[in-house]
């Protein structure tokens, strides 16, 4: 078994492992950090962005580089659309996923650039919640809603030119440029289009449901890079099985079991009590391998804390009579703060003071946050069953506490906004979204308060280009998943075989290096399996046994004998099958005329083993001979060649440690090409 890590970040991660012959996706995170190297992209025209100087190199100056480069309070930033580090793309061909398996709706921002354009053709799963919360955060529908808020949001402001140049000279540029990683591979938002037809590929899937994956997602049925050959399946007798994380709605960890091994992936998991179902632990436990991420971002913070340092400061601000701008997601931690804002300020006599959502997806976040019961935590449930709305957003729109509009030029906005208020909106990262307006709005106002709840950005680097700013800036990070101190502990109640994670988890922060308790505890039993960005790691899981199935026929033929206590035993004759990595024992058909029964020695000189590799020009000739004429041979790369038989429907696919014979039914034919197989390997 081995795991490919295609993510360099924990909190947004990719990675591969290849399970019972399968490759399957866990999670595609879109690290996002590198549209702060960006200037923002403001709804309106600004006269401070359009009026930053050219960054001039010290050194020699390079003129292809004029314009694309813009200096700021002596921080240099790129003027062109934002980019994205997505996941990297040359460790694994993205046509040879079977399954991705979604987490929640912050770790499938990628999706799109895994699965189009790239000849993927498998399976995605994830829970209801994280597919619509995930469209919330696209924004494509209409009304336009969130991966599509990300497109709406940068496809609002667009810029004129596109900066390319910069990457040839990136080393020597200032800090941060010069530490970026591989600038050249980072990618452009992809299209509304690539995002339907991704989210179109998303099969749902519900909490404690067990995907039987008896016929895999066609593993090898693609259309190769060359010569046209089609690739069929094999399929694997495998399990997987989806429980709650408790992180945000419709959050989940995965479990892959067969026969006799079992594999847990743990990402976004929390263990505090807050809106969502609560994890669900009895499913993870006596794993061969807990695969471990998405821990914390900000470990020195504890969020009950920040919460109510939140509180305190909108409420000094709005006493002061200034105004307070929180640069949030659309979804999940927001409607806790919905809540929890609300009956602070109705105690403190601020009942009066309104509160603003606004997102292209404010509406339907709401609206689609009150009918999810299944997926909320008992308290919100017992609300549903009264019947009662499950979160205080609902009467707080109806009292006209909170409004919510799409954009700040959305009919009716403009009529409804007074200040002193409190705003929510995106995007936390204030390099696009209506946030940039409202900081270039009350920047200069030392009366107002921009609070940061979300962990994903640096807060310092997030302001560098509205700098100098005068109004206060407090960091509030506001993160629920599990800190080091809980998953030690619950890595601990769940007794895994092997822990892998991230190697950033065996090291302090390094804002903290002599915080030696922020890491993942050594076992006493066996080493942590740690890996990093670019990585593939072999895992020790080794198939030791496998499942058998018998037919009734067969099963009916058992005589148990009991030859000690305890233990009995039966002999058993039959033929074994191994179809699409299934085993199956059946009924040994009689030859006709055959009235002998033959001898131990007759029988053990008819006995052959098969060893050494397949002669593929032999096994060309012998389909030739056979019949078998409209044969084409590809070698698809070293040591592997492909042969399809067109007529037939059928591919086999040869590599130096196995052959796949993919049939388009037909078993006759599958038995010839089993013996045709046979006839060219050495036999002792």
């Amino acid at each position: 078994m081995k795991l490919y890590c295609l993510s360099g970040d924990p909190a947004k991660p990719c990675y591969i492992i290849s399970f019972k012959e399968l490759l399957i996706m866990l999670d595609c995170g879109l690290t996002a950090q590198t549209i702060l190297n960006f200037l923002p992209l403001p709804l309106v025209h600004s006269q401070k962005f359009q009026s930053l100087p050219n960054w001039i190199s010290p050194r020699d100056h390079d003129s292809q580089i004029d314009g694309e480069l813009k200096e700021c309070c002596g921080r240099v930033f790129i003027d062109s659309s934002p980019e994205f580090n997505a996941p990297l793309d040359k460790i694994v061909d993205f046509s040879e996923i079977d399954i991705i398996l979604i987490s929640n709706y912050m770790n499938m921002l990628a999706l799109p650039y895994i699965t189009e354009g790239t000849g993927f053709n498998g399976t995605v799963y994830a829970t209801e919640p994280t597919l619509q919360i995930g469209r919330q955060i696209y924004d494509y529908t209409e009304p336009r809603n969130g991966i599509h808020q990300l497109v709406d949001y940068i496809e609002l402001s667009p810029k004129a030119n596109v900066a390319t140049q910069w990457k040839e000279m990136y080393h020597l540029l200032p800090s941060p440029l010069c530490d970026a990683y591989k600038p050249k591979s980072w990618k452009h938002i992809f299209t509304t289009e690539a995002v339907q037809n991704s989210l179109a590929r998303v099969q749902i899937a519900g909490y404690d449901e067990k995907l039987y994956q008896k016929m895999v997602a066609m593993k090898y049925r693609k259309p190769a890079k060359k010569g046209g050959v089609v690739k069929y399946s094999v399929a694997a007798d495998q399990r997987t099985r989806l429980s709650g994380s408790g992180f945000c709605l419709g959050s989940s960890n995965w479990v892959l079991s067969s026969g006799h091994e079992k594999v847990a992936y743990i990402s976004g998991s929390s263990t505090l009590t807050t809106h969502p179902r609560p994890i669900n632990q009895s499913a993870l436990k006596y794993a061969d391998i807990v695969i471990m991420t998405g821990l914390t971002q900000a470990p020195h913070y504890n969020p009950d804390s920040m919460l109510g340092e939140l509180c305190m400061n909108v409420g000094l601000t709005l006493k002061n009579g200034g105004s307070v701008l929180i640069p949030c997601y659309p979804s999940g931690v927001v409607y806790d703060l919905f809540e929890c804002l609300s009956t602070n300020l109705d105690n403190h006599g601020f009942s009066q003071i309104p509160m603003f959502f606004i997102s292209p997806v404010a509406d339907s976040s709401l609206a689609y946050s009150n009918i999810l019961a299944e997926w909320l935590s008992s308290v919100k449930q017992n609300k549903v069953y009264i019947p009662d709305e499950p979160f205080p957003h609902a009467s707080l729109v109806k009292n006209s506490r909170l409004k919510h509009f799409k954009h700040i030029y959305s009919e009716g906005f403009s009529t409804d906004f007074r200040q002193p208020c409190v705003v929510f909106c995106g995007h936390p990262s204030l390099r696009f979204g209506d946030a940039v307006h409202f900081i270039e709005l009350w920047g200069s106002n030392p009366l107002h308060t921009v609070i940061f709840t979300e962990p994903d950005f640096p807060y310092h680097h997030v302001l560098a280009p509205f700098q100098p700013l005068a109004m206060k800036a407090i960091y509030c990070p506001i993160e629920t998943s599990l800190n080091f101190q809980q998953a030690n502990k619950l890595l601990k109640d769940l007794k895994p075989g092997n822990i892998v994670i991230p190697e950033s988890y065996t090291q302090p922060p390094t804002m903290a290096p002599h915080k030696t308790d922020l890491i993942i505890d050594q076992g006493p039993d066996k080493p942590l399996i740690t890996f990093k960005r670019g990585e593939v790691i072999k895992l020790p899981l080794k198939r030791k046994r496998n499942r058998v199935f018998l037919t009734p026929e067969i099963a009916a033929t058992i005589v148990p004998k009991e030859v000690k206590p305890g233990l009995s035993l039966s002999t058993l004759t039959g033929y074994l099958q191994v179809k699409d990595n299934l085993h199956n024992i059946t009924v040994v058909e009689e030859e006709p005329n055959k009235k002998t029964i033959p001898t131990r020695d007759e029988c053990l000189k008819r006995i052959k083993y098969e060893l050494g590799t397949l002669d593929v020009d032999l096994f060309y000739k012998k389909l030739m001979q056979d019949g078998i004429t409209d044969v084409r041979m590809e070698q698809s790369s070293p040591g592997s060649v492909i042969i399809t038989l067109t007529s037939e429907d059928t591919t086999i696919h040869i590599s130096e440690k196995s052959t796949h014979i993919v049939c388009g039914g037909k078993q006759s034919l599958r038995l010839k090409l089993r013996d045709l197989l046979l006839q060219c390997v050495q036999k002792i």
